[in-house]
């Protein structure tokens, strides 16, 4: 469980993690550098559950020393699947990680929503479902492990 104490928001706790793969984790189907150090640290406090359309087909061969589960969609339109993933956990313990389309219903689902902007863009519609931006998925998991960083963006 990771626990963060938001001035102006109160206390939020997260049991999960869900993260887009392709534009996300990946450029081209191939996980980015120092992307599978990270979630292994932050595994030991949130369950990792990475979903995908693997349009590559290299998803699981390239998660399979991450602490955590992949998931591949039944259906390569996946928004709603996306969504409906995020809302089984219990979507007030969930922070999701996208940058697509695909992506904007399990953002706005989530507790917190961050969007990415990586070589692949970044959807506006998943911008504007999600509640913080940032520039690397480095940025975005970084949030995650000094929780400092959380708590400054979504002070109120």
């Amino acid at each position: 469980m990771l626990n963060v104490d938001i001035p102006g928001r109160g206390q939020m706790s997260f049991d999960h993690l869900v993260l887009d793969y392709n534009g996300t984790l990946a450029c081209d189907g191939s996980l980015l550098p120092g992307i599978e150090a990270k979630l292994n640290v932050i595994a030991n406090d949130l369950a990792v559950h990475i979903i995908t359309a693997d349009t590559f087909g290299k998803c699981r061969q390239q998660c399979q020393d991450i602490k955590g589960e992949v998931i591949v969609l039944k259906n390569p339109v996946g928004a709603v699947e996306k969504q409906d993933f995020v809302h089984s956990l219990g979507s007030e313990r969930v922070v999701a990680i996208g940058n697509g389309t695909n992506d904007k219903l399990m953002l706005a689902q989530a507790a917190l929503g961050i969007a990415v902007m990586g070589s692949e863009g970044m959807s506006a519609e998943a911008m504007f479902n999600a509640d913080i931006i940032v520039s690397s998925i480095h940025d975005a998991l970084d949030l995650l492990i000094n929780t400092d960083r959380l708590a400054a963006t979504l002070r109120q």
